[in-house]
């Protein structure tokens, strides 16, 4: 959830306006994409240990677990569009063949399985070191942060110049 809302909110700020920067749409892209990981990373780390009630012991242990879980959400969610994009450049194309779908197919089928497999593995190595309240607070915590993220995107869709309507 929160890697999907950082997704978002670095493709709403590659729309607002990354014109003029050196090394093309994709770069300026991936460029905004980390910045905004790098955001909600700084406020899920700065609000964890208050918003959980982590001692200063759990904190160091719970870091590193909440780091990874975040890294894994990211690889999953930012290979997910890659892999779509490349699909849908595919077909978009018009003279796409099964023999150049298939694989690309393939490899999106095989990371749907898996990639919610590692959250998911994740999650539970966290949820282990978390009492259930502190559980219960963590993902209140995620909601938190994705609402956020959603008014900020809707903030910046609202004063982007141009913005009219949703994508479709």
């Amino acid at each position: 959830m929160l890697v999907s809302a950082a997704l978002l909110a670095g493709g709403a700020a590659v729309a607002a306006g990354a014109q003029g920067q050196p090394g093309g749409p994709g770069r300026q892209q991936e460029a905004r994409r980390e910045e905004a990981f790098k955001m909600v990373d700084a406020y899920v780390v700065s609000n964890l240990q208050s918003s959980l009630g982590l001692s200063d012991e759990q904190f160091t242990k719970v870091l590193p677990l909440v780091t990874r879980l975040q890294s894994e959400r990211r690889h999953y969610l930012v290979e997910r569009a890659r892999l779509t994009r490349e699909m849908r450049r595919l077909l978009n194309s018009g003279t796409a063949s099964e023999a150049e779908v298939a694989p690309v197919l393939k490899e999106l089928k095989a990371l749907e399985v898996d990639g919610p497999a590692r959250v998911r593995k994740d999650m539970e190595t966290l949820d282990g070191s978390l009492s259930p309240l502190q559980q219960a607070k963590y993902r209140l915590l995620e909601l938190d942060v994705e609402q956020r993220l959603r008014e900020l995107m809707n903030r910046l869709r609202t004063n982007r110049p141009g913005a009219g309507g949703s994508r479709p």
